[in-house]
């Protein structure tokens, strides 16, 4: 995929992550700035974001750590949880086989991938391997399996139903291994979900984080052991990896700010509703005004619509967005994704929507 670069910053859909940091986020980080606080973890801030989170999922016992990224949250937490001789089962379109330039098996892990189907696994696909692993007499001499790893939303912005994690937990359950939820995206998938919560992750996943990078934070993503699961000296493994943040409140107050109340609700879950209902708006705008069909259909911040490759340049001149793939030889498959910080006015007042094409 290609990101297209506009050059008056008219409206920026390239990404999620194109951006600052939510106001209300921005404000508790000037806010704390000048109290002096224990580093690594210890600060009040990261403590109180840490029982934010347990109360939002429901998980008294959680264990949980912040880590900077997505790409080295996946890295050391699947190192961590993982034997030296275990790979981690995915989706061939999953973050950690296609665009974390081998960050997992640069660990020692083998990432072993299955067909993608939209970007999510199948059951079936999970429970043929393992059937065919464990029945081959030379399995010990093969990469063992010691994890699941799915994302919510998936790459190309497809949901998991409440009725699929379960039959992932059991199917993990019954071969011990650890269901991994990457949830860089997580508030966006919550939004657009219509049976999947943070209490429903936290009871069916035996890890996941809750990304921040790409939903209203600086930086940061929450890593969650729901069930106190985490595996021992946690905070030496993740020293080791080089992930152990000095000034962990940097992230810990972002969550903090992210998960305080407001109503039955939390910033975090409201900036999520916002993006959906905006890339909602979005696929109106395409698919009635437009006459663009979908190349996929995503019910979350992410879009992925078919443009004819005539209104391409035209397009980029008003709009930044990401060529995903070619679809024939006239059309290209684009994303176009929303963000806590996409407003109703960008949507609306462009004349890229027009029909002067």
């Amino acid at each position: 995929m290609t990101e297209q670069k506009t050059t008056n910053s008219l409206c920026h859909l390239e990404s999620d992550y194109n951006n600052g940091a939510h106001e209300a986020v921005l404000r508790r980080i000037v806010e704390t700035n000048d109290e002096r606080t224990q580093s690594y973890g210890d600060d009040r801030f990261s403590e109180h974001a840490r029982q934010l989170i347990r109360e939002a999922c429901d998980a008294p016992e959680a264990q949980i750590w912040f880590l900077a990224g997505g790409t080295q949250t996946n890295a050391t937490i699947i190192d961590c949880a993982l034997q030296p001789y275990e790979g981690v089962l995915c989706a061939e379109t999953a973050h950690i086989n296609v665009h974390e330039a081998g960050a997992v098996e640069f660990t020692g892990h083998k990432v072993i991938a299955l067909p993608s189907h939209e970007g999510k696994l199948h059951i079936k696909d999970i429970r043929d391997w393992l059937t065919a692993y464990f029945a081959d007499d030379t399995a010990e001499h093969m990469v063992r399996p010691g994890m699941v790893y799915v994302t919510f939303p998936t790459e190309l912005g497809t949901l998991y139903t409440d009725d699929e994690l379960r039959a992932f937990y059991e199917v993990c359950r019954e071969y011990d291994l650890f269901l991994y939820v990457d949830g860089a995206r997580l508030a966006y998938g919550l939004a657009a979900s219509k049976d999947v919560t943070l209490p429903l992750l936290a009871q069916l996943a035996d890890i996941f984080y809750i990304g921040g990078t790409k939903c209203g934070a600086l930086c940061g993503e929450a890593v969650v052991f729901p069930h106190g699961n985490a595996p021992s000296h946690m905070l030496s493994r993740i020293k080791r990896h080089g992930s152990l943040l000095a000034k962990s409140r940097v992230v810990g107050v972002q969550f903090e700010a992210l998960f305080q109340p407001v109503g039955d609700t939390s910033l975090y879950l409201m900036i999520g509703q916002q993006a959906v209902s905006l890339a909602m708006r979005l696929r109106h705008i395409f698919a009635e005004q437009l006459g663009y069909k979908p190349f996929i259909d995503s019910p979350t911040n992410q879009q992925f619509y078919i443009i004819p490759n005539a209104d391409l340049d035209r397009l980029r001149s008003y709009i930044g967005f990401e060529v995903w793939c070619p679809v024939d030889a006239t059309h290209t498959a684009c994303r176009f994704v929303t963000s806590w910080a996409t407003t109703e006015k960008e949507l609306v007042c462009r004349r890229f929507f027009k029909h002067d094409y």
